[in-house]
């Protein structure tokens, strides 16, 4: 690491004790920047790098709930504002019992660069809660959301922050935070929450769209070498939002998905992933993966090894960070993966991103393969400033022109900096800059 980028990661050391994914997610881009800052030292004079490091806000709070019991709980929520140079802060909100403020502030670091490449004018935030929605109630969820958003609500607003939804935060639950909004500031400002439903200000495409967005990525990352996705064999981590429809766009473009996975273990279906007993067993049943080997005579379950086990051509880990280890990173390689994109956040161990990246494998870093959800989101925040709504292929056209130009930004941005092919590089300094360019122009603020 370069000795002004090692003064900083070592300040952000001592101000985060204990913060172990914020600490690598900023290493991860730091460890790209050196070249950046020989070539524009005003970013190292305008203390920049220390700046973007330190969020602009971070809000903890307290949630109290009532259960069905009728005994009061008590949860932690975050909302770290980030960066808001580039536009108003947007990220999701995770409700996940792993949630700290470490994982959060990883998670909007990670967005001030993935905001940054998609063009759109967005700055860069996450929030959540350590509450659990997979164990509670519906009743218990409704609660718990209206007393999360009674807190948040005074921070947000459609030119402030709008979150949009992430692990353990969908339809349901933007549902009951965008209604307790609503009636505590008596506004139907649509445009504060993303990810809507379809009747009351949502985007079409919004669902589907991180995972459509890191499919579309691998299809540019292949035909810049020259080959097609068409035909090969998929792995897919996860079978949430972005992995059920990573699933359905590859399958879509002529790629067979043989594997997914869930926290209990991963099947493996030869003959390609049934897509419609997928969702009815995760959608609608919210039930566990074995259940897809029980009706489905050509899969297989296992809660032993590893989903990266299985030999495949393309590998996209889409469920959550740290997810892929160098070991895991190994056995691909020796299995003859060609390319790897991040459809979670930071999936992959920097170790793991090593072996990638020896063994001459594509690999695409979440900041840029999984940029889909967070630009569909913008396209949201459009439609409803506009109080439009467009139809399914108008949306899905420009989220795929989107994730064209976030594929062409990072291949050209590496190759400026003498390092062809490498979208680690091209990603980090690609949407690096925009926001230090930005950050100089608005003066000490």
């Amino acid at each position: 690491m370069d000795t002004q980028l090692q003064k900083v990661y070592d300040q952000v050391l001592r101000r985060n004790p204990g913060e172990v994914e914020f600490h690598q997610a900023v290493k991860e881009v730091f460890d790209s920047l050196g070249p950046v800052l020989r070539k524009k030292p005003e970013y190292v004079e305008g203390a920049v790098l220390s700046r973007i490091c330190e969020p602009e806000r971070q809000i903890i709070f307290r949630v109290p709930w009532v259960d069905d019991a009728g005994r009061v709980r008590i949860n932690r929520g975050f909302r770290v504002e980030y960066s808001s140079v580039l536009g108003p802060y947007k990220g999701g909100l995770r409700f996940h019992p792993s949630v700290y403020l470490g994982i959060i502030k990883f998670l909007g670091f990670e967005q001030i660069f993935k905001n940054s490449l998609t063009g759109m004018p967005i700055g860069g935030a996450k929030g959540g809660s350590d509450f659990d929605p997979h164990s509670a109630s519906d009743g218990e969820v409704m609660r718990f959301c209206q007393s999360f958003m009674t807190e948040l609500y005074r921070n947000l607003g459609e030119h402030t922050d709008v979150p949009a939804g992430d692990i353990g935060v969908g339809a349901r639950e933007i549902g009951y935070l965008f209604g307790q909004y609503k009636r505590i500031t008596n506004r139907h400002e649509s445009g504060v929450l993303t990810g809507k439903g379809l009747t009351w200000g949502g985007s079409l495409v919004r669902t589907e769209a991180t995972g459509y967005g890191v499919v579309y990525f691998v299809k540019e990352m292949l035909e810049e070498i020259g080959t097609q996705l068409e035909g090969r064999r998929v792995t897919v981590s996860g079978s949430g939002n972005v992995a059920t429809y990573a699933i359905e766009k590859a399958q879509q473009l002529g790629a067979k998905v043989v594997a997914c996975s869930d926290s209990s273990g991963y099947i493996v279906d030869e003959e390609g992933i049934d897509l419609e007993l997928l969702k009815q067993i995760k959608e609608v049943e919210r039930a566990r993966i074995h259940c897809y080997a029980e009706r489905r005579p050509s899969a297989v379950f296992s809660d032993t090894g590893s989903i990266w086990d299985v030999p495949v051509d393309v590998a996209l880990p889409c469920a959550t960070q740290n997810e892929l280890d160098d070991e895991a990173a190994a056995t691909l390689v020796a299995n003859g993966a060609v390319a790897v994109a991040e459809g979670a956040n930071m999936p992959c161990t920097p170790a793991a991103i090593g072996v990638f990246q020896d063994a001459g494998v594509k690999y695409a870093p979440g900041k840029a393969s999984n940029a889909g959800g967070v630009a569909t989101s913008a396209l949201e925040m459009q439609q409803n400033a506009a109080r439009d709504s467009w139809s399914f292929e108008d949306t899905e056209q420009k989220l795929h022109q989107i994730m064209h130009d976030i594929h062409d930004r990072c291949s050209e941005t590496a190759e400026e900096y003498g390092q062809p092919g490498n979208y680690v590089l091209g990603a980090n300094i690609a949407g690096f800059t925009k926001v230090a360019d930005a950050v100089i122009a608005m003066g000490v603020v």
